[in-house]
């Protein structure tokens, strides 16, 4: 009888050490150390530590809750703001330490790995398209001005919302998120 894999212990375990680390600070021992396997175990499921940081991202996508956007009955703004409430809650419970997985790979690791760049790339591509999405629905509803530019607002909101993450970790304060929740959905979207 074969041995257990270990991909998912060790899967998991990149997620959390590159979340609550960073991808330079993060290396192959740290990640095998937490998943309680040995070395060469990782080796085994990921050809190189950029791969398990591919993996990682592909995971922490699904944690973002974007099926929060498009909750059938909801109206958009609600989902929108319901949506980034979720992950101030995440930033805010964590001690302001982690940030957003994508947003630490863009300013990290991009200009050094065509790869995980491209990750990056198309994750926040992927989730301004959602943003898009809500926010189209909402100007077609009325709930924002006829004339808004919504594929300009949404990748502002995203950009803003990572900047928020950023200035909070640095603030460990909720300021900078308050300011975000007003900036957002009491001047631009109102």
């Amino acid at each position: 009888m074969g041995r257990a894999s270990k991909r998912e212990e060790i899967a998991q375990a990149a997620l959390q050490q590159f979340h609550e680390n960073g991808f330079n600070a993060t290396g192959v021992n740290d990640i095998t150390t937490a998943a309680g396997v040995p070395k060469g175990s990782f080796y085994n499921h990921f050809s190189s530590k950029e791969d398990s940081a591919l993996e990682a991202l592909s995971r922490y996508a699904a944690t973002l809750r974007f099926e929060m956007l498009s909750t059938p009955g909801v109206p958009p703004l609600e989902r929108l703001r319901a949506h980034f409430e979720f992950l101030s809650r995440d930033t805010v419970d964590n001690g302001f330490v982690r940030g957003c997985l994508v947003g630490n790979f863009g300013a990290e690791v991009a200009d050094h790995s065509p790869e995980i760049r491209a990750a990056v790339k198309g994750g926040f591509d992927a989730w301004a398209e959602r943003i898009r999405q809500v926010l189209g629905e909402a100007r077609d509803n009325g709930d924002v001005d006829a004339a808004l530019d919504v594929p300009a607002t949404a990748l502002f909101i995203l950009s803003a919302w990572e900047g928020t993450l950023i200035t909070a970790r640095a603030d460990k304060s909720t300021a900078p998120v308050d300011a975000f929740f007003r900036t957002v959905f009491d001047v631009i979207l109102r």
